[in-house]
């Protein structure tokens, strides 16, 4: 029972794999603020996205979304992504 129940674990994770490669697609209109390698700009008060756990990062853009956390520059590059461009997205950002 255990193994099925792991096999069936690993057949729902990899339906829902995010895409690492439509992120680097969403990430272009991250880059005028957080940087082509995520390095982030100090003048315009962007942090540094790269080294950053995808989980995290889901996290967060999630938050912004949601409004519990506040920044206004954000709201209008996230507030039509999907869940799942949210996941493609941070899978690219956590690989820079």
């Amino acid at each position: 029972m255990k193994t099925l129940t792991f096999i069936a674990l690993l057949l729902t994770a990899n339906s829902y794999a995010a895409d690492a490669a439509r992120g680097e697609t969403l990430y272009k209109t991250c880059v005028s603020c957080h940087g082509p390698a995520g390095e982030g700009n100090e003048a315009m008060k962007a942090p540094r996205i790269s080294g950053q756990f995808d989980w995290y990062i889901v996290s967060q853009i999630k938050a912004f979304k949601a409004l519990d956390r506040k920044n206004p520059t954000m709201l209008p590059f996230i507030k039509n992504l999907s869940d799942k461009d949210i996941e493609d997205l941070a899978a690219y950002v956590s690989k820079l």
